[in-house]
């Protein structure tokens, strides 16, 4: 008997999916535990499994579109049986996406390029597209097609149906296009637009309700980070080949403050405010669509050289959409740390449901005064951004008071 396999809720603010990929097409026979489809939630490109037997009699989602959670996303029965009634009965609203352009997912950089920058066109190839206009591409092939900034819609194909893989990406050579180059000469306007993707769309929703909902207020260090730096070294030279950052030493002495801080290490949940006993600290994670927060469980137990290790894998994942929803999930703070990019100093906004994030910027060389003499010295600032319904000013203060003492002296994160 036909039964609807509906669109998962593959996250807990998941609430509509785009299909990426379909690796079954109508009147396959799919087993339980073959991979259907790829589904494009909010924060990652995940695989999905079916869980029974059958033949695939229709598919409710197209490659490229987006519906709700629990619409139908396709139908497994037996060969030849009549699904009408079904799909009468089990339709579900869904939200349809426009058509997917052709243009290239932007390449990830610190900042968007401008979008009314003119941009010489490549010259036009074959291509082969889908039934609703999506250029046919393999996930691989389009994810490396994104980090080289190659337009798909220039790519000629070479797989099944002509389907663009990876090796049309390799070996794709761009062509000069005199007549579009003469245009952006001559100052011919020019833009692209870009559907919003589900990560983005939840971004947007999330932050907007942070940033307009709690109210934010900062409070900013400065810390000498002479010691940190030479206990960077030593740490590097006794644990060889294994290397620890700043960013690790920022989580670590992060950790260990907050669990002197519980007033900080906080959650506002409307009637109760939870204090955690446990330290969980979300690390932002920038990716194509925006940022991910992979955390890092139980940090002020974890060694320096553990954290490294995690953060690394989870950094991975979360650039290559594998990073799963349990690894973003149980945050009790976050660090947004841009120090790498050369930022000095920023405000960041609270990642909910925690109280405070930690902006942490670059370290500069700088002129200090030290023991009345001017000497050269090394700092580096960070903005503590606080939710006022949790935490008054004169908490957050005494809790970057003891993370500075930590950054400042960092053999005493092992002593507490």
């Amino acid at each position: 008997m036909a039964e609807i396999v509906r669109m998962p809720k593959l996250s807990d603010t998941m609430e509509e999916g785009v299909v990426a990929e379909w690796h079954k097409k109508v009147g396959d026979e799919v087993s339980t535990g073959d991979v259907l489809a790829e589904i494009e939630t909010d924060k990652a490109t995940m695989e999905f499994e079916s869980f029974q037997d059958g033949v695939l009699l229709h598919i409710g989602v197209e490659t490229g579109e987006t519906a709700a959670v629990d619409s139908i996303l396709a139908i497994l029965g037996e060969k030849g049986e009549n699904i009408d009634d079904l799909l009468k009965e089990g339709a579900a609203p869904s939200s349809p996406a426009k058509e997917e352009s052709s243009v290239p997912d932007p390449v990830a950089e610190p900042a968007p390029a401008p979008a009314l920058e003119p941009t010489p066109a490549p010259a036009p190839q074959p291509v082969v597209a889908s039934s609703n206009g999506r250029v046919k591409a393999s996930p691989l092939a389009r994810s490396i097609a994104s980090e080289k900034g190659i337009d798909l819609a220039a790519v000629h194909g070479t797989g099944d149906g002509g389907r663009i893989i990876k090796r049309d990406i390799e070996s794709y050579t761009p062509m000069s296009n005199p007549l579009s180059a003469t245009m952006a000469v001559a100052g011919q306007e020019s833009f692209r637009e870009e559907k919003v993707s589900q990560m983005r769309k939840v971004i947007a929703r999330r932050l907007s309700e942070s940033k307009f909902g709690a109210p934010h207020f900062y409070l900013t260090m400065e810390i000498d980070m002479a010691n940190a730096m030479d206990s960077r070294k030593a740490i590097n030279a006794a644990i060889e080949p294994a290397k620890i950052s700043f960013n690790d030493m920022v989580i670590k002495a992060t950790a260990v403050a907050l669990k002197k801080h519980p007033a900080v290490n906080a959650s506002w949940l409307g009637d109760t405010i939870r204090y955690n006993d446990h330290v969980n600290v979300g690390v932002a994670v920038a990716v194509d669509e925006g940022l991910l927060v992979p955390v890092v469980k139980f940090a002020d137990a974890k060694p320096m050289a553990a954290i490294n290790a995690e953060v690394k894998e989870m950094a991975g994942k979360a650039r290559n959409k594998k990073l799963q929803p349990n690894e973003m999930e149980g945050n009790t703070f976050t660090i947004s740390n841009l120090g790498m990019f050369g930022i000095e100093e920023f405000t960041a906004i609270i990642n909910p449901p925690d109280a405070c994030i930690m902006a942490v910027g670059t370290i500069v060389e700088k002129p200090v005064v030290k023991n009345g003499q001017i000497v050269v010295g090394h700092t580096m600032k960070v903005t503590l951004s606080c939710d006022h319904r949790v935490v008054d000013g004169a908490v957050g203060s005494a809790f970057l008071q003891t993370f500075k003492k930590y950054m400042e002296n960092p053999v005493l994160m092992l002593a507490d």
